[in-house]
């Protein structure tokens, strides 16, 4: 039986459209961009590099081949400059905007900067794509917006008090999108991502994702942390679903327009038990994982206890379906990590 996004896809081989991707040199973007190429888009890419890298882009290019590839252009860019939205969204039938500080960390140790690329640039690229005319404009909010309600699983309908600059930031972004939804006519989606991994994610840094930063330090037998009791637990959504949620958003109907949705699998896996996972899936490859042991440190600021979501709305007016368990993004993206961690 073929699904929604099965169709969706063919569609997309037969149709070819202009997209926009924003933060394409990022973790999220370059994926995006791969699988827009793959189905014979033509993507615009923007990035101004803060966040993402060439090397991203370059493995789309080898990943594609020479043919989906003539189908690329990028634009090195910030959004925080609003003629350059506005540059960038003409001729645009659909905006996936992904670029963004992201990292609840990042945004305590640096408010002011998180404020102005998540806030200031993310109404540069709604008037950019007011003015440009694009069809729809498709956005990543965040699982952070639910803050301190403690309801599980979290539903789009009920959030609480944000618990850093982060998710203030995120929260926004979807009242702003409301106002020109509501103002100027624009077709807006928001994607409240749940702690979204696979290949591209950096590993690197004070600011790195878990699943990349464990990852690592299990392949180069370094130490690894674990904040709290490690009973924390989230909702972790593999890559490929992601990709889907996107193009499922851009092209439905008007009656799934103007609202928010979870993007995520609608499990919660602990802190624990992801560590066990990853050894045993990097056990066969490196002996040493077998002996290795995390350290157990305080909780981080700003961190939520549990995360899971109900994706029973982008179900039902999107046709989501999620692909890949945890286990199954973790196998997928195995090759991957250990070609480009194990250095």
């Amino acid at each position: 039986m073929v699904n929604k996004y099965q169709e969706l896809q063919q569609q997309l081989q037969q149709h070819r459209h202009h997209w926009l991707v924003t933060g394409a040199a990022g973790f999220i973007g370059s994926n995006l961009v791969e699988a827009l190429l793959r189905l014979g888009q033509r993507v615009t890419g923007l990035d101004n590099f803060a966040t993402g890298f060439q090397h991203n882009l370059d493995q789309v290019e080898a990943a594609v081949g020479p043919a989906a590839w003539a189908g690329f252009s990028f634009i090195e860019a910030d959004i925080r400059d609003p003629a350059a939205c506005v540059a960038a969204c003409r001729g645009v039938d659909f905006v996936l905007h992904e670029a963004a500080l992201g990292s609840v960390s990042r945004s305590i140790d640096d408010p002011l900067t998180t404020n102005a690329v998540n806030i200031d640039g993310f109404v540069n690229m709604l008037v950019g794509a007011r003015d440009g005319g694009v069809r729809r404009f498709v956005y990543a909010a965040s699982s952070s917006t639910y803050g301190d309600h403690p309801d599980l699983p979290k539903r789009e309908d009920r959030i609480g008090n944000p618990l850093s600059p982060y998710a203030v930031t995120k929260y926004v972004n979807e009242l702003y999108a409301g106002v020109f939804a509501r103002t100027y006519g624009i077709e807006t989606i928001g994607l409240r991502y749940f702690n979204v991994f696979g290949p591209r994610q950096d590993p690197h840094g004070a600011y790195a994702a878990v699943i990349p930063q464990w990852l690592a330090a299990l392949i180069r037998n370094q130490p690894l942390r674990i904040n709290g009791d490690g009973e924390t637990s989230r909702d972790f959504c593999y890559i490929e679903n992601v990709v889907q949620a996107n193009l499922l958003a851009a092209l439905a109907g008007k009656e799934a327009a103007d609202q928010v949705y979870n993007v995520a699998l609608g499990e919660r896996t602990t802190l624990n038990e992801l560590y066990q996972m990853m050894r045993e899936a990097l056990g066969a490859r490196f002996a040493h994982v077998a002996a290795h042991r995390p350290e157990y440190v305080e909780f981080r600021r700003g961190d939520v206890r549990h995360s899971q979501a109900d994706i029973s709305r982008a179900s039902t007016l999107l046709g989501y379906a999620p692909t890949h368990r945890i286990g199954d993004g973790l196998q997928q993206a195995m090759d991957w990590y250990v070609r480009s961690l194990a250095q």
